[in-house]
């Protein structure tokens, strides 16, 4: 009994936060207008992945690809309505291998698109803060609204309300902050425990809507706030890698069908998704906060992401959905005991690489079906030349990156490319214009597109 009580101390905890809709655009990743300090605070003790890319740029196939560990395919994960249970149901889910190894496996808020996916892997029933309350108040509870005005919309307009709301409400009076809270009870059972876990804890925010406690607007004047620079589609951008932003379009302040925003109302968006990154980073830092306090910090591995990018207004699109790298390049950092902090690299990596690199951190052994790569190397030497390239898909998009140039093929169902798109990062950071037609480009096509038939003929 001492022996396996030693055991278990051993082993390292894993506190896993996953983002919904974060890009990287927070203060450790030099965008100083959004105010993220205890984000900014836990890059400053570990590493932040400035390369890290979704692999599919939609919440449901995103985390279905990343808690498998397997990529997405012309069949699996393929939109929303995708699932590990559907798709792949025989395989070894991150949070069942964890479990099989000993480990007290919990999920709290948004972790699986669908929250009881491939559910027998979790120690416990995966929880959600609806489950805390009665949400006949609430029309369109997953919304989350509690301003009287959105309540009566969601009523009155077949659950269509406003794409933000400035909440006169306390941080726990919205899911991620019933999120937090019970994040924290979990650790001071763990610490009781001495058993080692396995968490993950998924905030919503800042998916739409955007709806925060009304001091986090205030961090955000209105006339602060700024307009892309590139606040229109890229030249020669194929008709297929443009989108008429539908998910944004639910709210009945925004054209439901088509027609631009109007700059104040861009402005308005702009400035409720920073509200929302400024409420999920204190959330964030509530539960770091407790993690230290507790003394458990020395001994869990903390990762932080976004399940994908978001589009704010670049290239004349919003949300994400897309193959352009706002909607597929994301926010990753890793602290790992063990490991000095304060490193940041530019090594490629993706989201499934997380599956191998936590079973490799915690030293239990990774299941033959993954298809990443673990990147403990990378922590260990942040400088690390790494992966050539990393692949994301959108729908018919297949895109295939390296650390100069993105490229994407949209195929028909015979598997002929139809479109093509490629940008030089070292010259079009922006992705400004698309130069797979130039002269000049025509070997590093050819490159890209053997390296993408990697990917698509792999599948």
């Amino acid at each position: 009994m001492a022996k396996d009580k030693a055991e278990q101390a051993e082993k390292k905890n894993v506190l896993f936060i996953m983002v919904d809709d974060l890009r990287p655009q927070l203060g450790c990743y030099g965008q100083t207008q959004i105010k993220s300090p205890n984000i900014d605070k836990l890059a400053s003790e570990g590493t932040l992945f400035r390369k890290a890319y979704c692999n599919y740029p939609v919440c449901g196939p995103s985390r279905a690809s990343l808690l498998s560990g397997l990529r997405p395919n012309a069949i699996r994960y393929i939109n929303n309505q995708s699932s590990v249970e559907k798709d792949e149901p025989n395989i070894v889910p991150i949070q069942k291998a964890f479990k099989d190894n000993g480990y007290y496996t919990v999920s709290l808020g948004k972790v699986y698109h669908h929250r009881f996916d491939m559910v027998e892997g979790w120690t416990e029933r995966p929880w959600h803060a609806t489950d805390e309350e009665k949400r006949k108040d609430h029309p369109d509870g997953w919304r989350d609204y509690q301003n009287k005005d959105n309540l009566a919309l969601c009523r009155d307009n077949k659950g269509r309300a406003n794409s933000f709301e400035i909440g006169e409400v306390k941080d726990e009076d919205y899911f991620d902050g019933k999120i937090a809270k019970r994040a924290i009870e979990k650790l001071k059972k763990f610490k009781k425990s001495g058993q080692p876990f396995f968490m993950t804890v998924g905030f919503i925010k800042p998916h739409l809507p955007f709806n925060a406690p009304k001091k986090y607007f205030d961090l955000y004047p209105k006339n602060s706030i700024e307009l892309p620079t590139n606040y229109y589609a890229s030249e020669n951008a194929p008709e297929q890698s443009l989108h008429n932003w539908w998910e944004l379009r639910a709210y009945q302040d925004i054209p439901s069908k088509e027609g631009n925003l109007t700059d104040e109302k861009a402005k308005e968006v702009i400035r409720g998704y920073y509200a929302c990154v400024s409420y999920v980073d204190a959330m964030v830092g509530k539960v770091l906060d407790k993690l230290k306090e507790l003394n458990l910090d020395e001994n869990t591995v903390v990762c932080l992401i976004g399940d994908h990018g978001w589009q704010l207004g670049e290239h004349s699109l919003w949300c994400k959905h897309s193959n352009f790298s706002k909607a597929l390049n994301t926010t990753m950092i890793v602290k790992a005991p063990g490991m000095k902090g304060g490193h940041e690299t530019n090594s490629l990596v993706e989201l499934i690489d997380l599956y191998p690199s936590f079973c490799d951190l915690t030293g239990i052994d990774a299941p033959d079906h993954l298809e990443g790569k673990s990147f403990v190397p990378v922590l260990k030497n942040p400088k690390k030349k790494w992966k050539e390239v990393v692949y994301s898909k959108m729908g018919d998009g297949w895109t295939a990156i390296t650390q100069q140039y993105i490229y994407t093929e949209w195929k028909n169902k015979k598997g002929e490319t139809t479109e093509r798109m490629l940008f030089d990062h070292k010259n079009d950071p922006e992705e400004n214009v698309n130069v797979v037609d130039q002269a000049k480009m025509k070997k590093v096509v050819a490159k890209m597109s053997n390296l993408l038939d990697l990917y698509v003929e792999a599948e």
